[in-house]
């Protein structure tokens, strides 16, 4: 969206930049998110990114945005993307490669993990700042009480599990994780194409029409 406000003859406003200068979150060196938005460049309009680097394995936390649909676009690498669509309760997963996106509804919950090394995407928000819901913060920050009383579950038990989860997660699991813990299996779990016969949340642009079927 154009900005009709902006002074474009403001000799210090900028029209490019470089998101190495502006890191979002780290893991490690191999796992990060680097961030561009208006308070990285004031001329970019209406749209915010986060550019994501993962190793096999690691994950995007569940989460969800409160205001942007989101597109992620993989450049190299191969992620399974997972959304929960909220009007069927259904649980998608989608294996995308380079050239290949997805796309996520506003307020959907979604995740996202690499499936193999050097796994490199782009998200992109229609939206100048990204308002984020993180399931790490859902978990550590409500009382263990209450999901003890709402869901009749044991409160020490609950405790014990989340006791771990002290910040935003972002990137996991953390690096001293023990896998038995909170081990998955890609080809199990996370592996299952989804098309729709009217809902095309997938397109590749090796894709013709009709760009839903397999």
């Amino acid at each position: 969206m154009t900005e009709h406000n902006m002074d474009y003859t403001n000799p210090n406003l900028h029209y490019s930049y470089d998101m190495e200068q502006s890191r979002f979150f780290t893991k490690n060196q191999h796992n990060y998110v680097n961030v561009l938005g208006k308070e990285q460049m004031q001329t970019m309009g209406n749209v915010f990114l986060l550019d994501v680097f993962l190793s096999s394995g690691n994950i995007v936390e569940p989460h969800y945005h409160l205001n942007a649909s989101e597109l992620i676009y993989c450049i190299t690498g191969e992620t399974i993307v997972s959304m929960i669509n909220p009007s069927t309760n259904e649980l998608n997963n989608i294996r995308i490669q380079p050239q290949q996106v997805v796309t996520i509804p506003q307020g959907w919950w979604h995740y996202f993990a690499a499936n193999k090394d050097n796994t490199h995407v782009l998200t992109i928000y229609d939206i100048s700042e990204l308002n984020t819901v993180w399931g790490s913060d859902v978990l550590r920050l409500t009382p263990p009480q209450v999901f003890a009383h709402t869901y009749c579950l044991d409160k020490e038990q609950i405790q014990q599990a989340l006791q771990p989860i002290r910040d935003t997660v972002i990137i996991g699991p953390p690096a001293d994780c023990n896998q038995r813990r909170g081990s998955y299996s890609n080809k199990q779990a996370y592996y299952q194409p989804y098309y729709h016969p009217s809902v095309p949340y997938y397109y590749t642009s090796q894709m013709q029409p009709p760009y839903n079927q397999p």
